[in-house]
């Protein structure tokens, strides 16, 4: 069935994906965003021009449109971010789906052996602090899972949307990923640079890019609500990683134990003190079920390395 959706990003890395899997499905796409990055969509696509995290601006923007069967979030960062929507969109959708991070689980670290699942996280638990500088350009690296985790907690403790949040493992796209951290991998192994590390047992989940966008797309098809984990079979800590990009390439990398008191997991976008891995039980249960990550990371590696070429 033809769907109305918006989707508030959607110009680059897994959001362009999402964008092209809905309209070769057959729906119809507005897709709302600053206007400061290209699409390839044309005339495809409706276009909306705002800034995301002004509220005034966001409410001008969709005052005279009815509503949307589905709207996905790219870019809900924080509980002011969720705040603007609960009010912008109250009443005008039908199924809400915040993308967010398998960083929400970060404060949860050493807690326990096992993956975590949804439901470990307390998440109406958690406290909001609306007085925090959230829409400030430079903000400390903590802020990010903080952010994410407080955004969830607004949407949840509100009620007034039938909230989906995806708490999506870390994602890899080739040259599609503007974050460049697998990139500083690459590039290290080419150099010959060793990797300093903190646990080499510490796992964390990955997902694909084409695969979280149909995993996004599925989700949006779905009735059920609450928070969801999306990530591949197969987690790998950053010295599994690196080891890895060292065996795909053909070159021989090393790595180095590193103990800095206060900073132990900010070496690299993917080093940490303990295992950081999902359990994607609830998906699979209603119906979707997760390939593999050594399935694709070794063709996303080489177009990394291409690229560093």
């Amino acid at each position: 069935m033809r769907k109305n959706i918006l989707v508030l990003g959607g110009t680059r890395y897994f959001g362009r994906l999402l964008v092209q899997r809905l309209l070769s499905a057959g729906h119809a796409v507005t897709i709302a965003t600053r206007g400061q990055a290209h699409d390839p969509f044309g005339e495809r696509v409706k276009r909306i021009r705002v800034d995301r995290h002004d509220e005034l601006a966001m409410a001008r923007a969709f005052a005279n449109i009815p509503g949307y069967d589905i709207i996905y979030d790219q870019l809900c960062y924080s509980p002011l971010d969720a705040a603007i929507i609960t009010r912008v969109f109250k009443g005008k959708v039908k199924r809400y789906v915040m993308a967010s991070t398998i960083e929400v689980y970060r404060e949860l670290l050493g807690s326990q052996e096992a993956p975590f699942a949804e439901d470990d996280l307390r998440i109406m638990a958690q406290p909001i602090d609306t007085r925090y500088p959230w829409h400030r350009q430079q903000l400390p690296p903590e802020a990010y899972a903080m952010g994410k985790r407080q955004a969830e907690a607004y949407l949840y403790r509100d009620g007034s949307l039938p909230v989906v949040t995806v708490r999506i493992g870390h994602v890899l796209a080739g040259s599609e990923d503007y974050t460049k951290r697998l990139a500083g991998y690459v590039e290290l192994a080419r150099l010959g640079a060793p990797l300093r590390y903190t646990n080499a047992a510490a796992a964390a989940s990955f997902i694909s890019a084409q695969e979280i966008a149909d995993f996004l797309v599925w989700v949006g098809a779905q009735n059920f609500k609450g928070a969801i984990n999306a990530a591949c079979e197969g987690a790998l800590s950053a010295f599994d990683l690196f080891h890895r990009i060292g065996a795909v390439l053909d070159v021989p990398v090393k790595a180095i134990p590193a103990k800095l008191p206060g900073q132990p997991y900010e070496l690299s976008p993917f080093d940490y003190p303990q295992a950081t891995w999902l359990d994607t039980t609830r998906a699979q249960r209603l119906g979707f079920q997760f390939g593999r990550t050594d399935e694709w990371l070794d063709d996303v590696i080489r177009h990394y390395d291409l690229d560093y070429v």
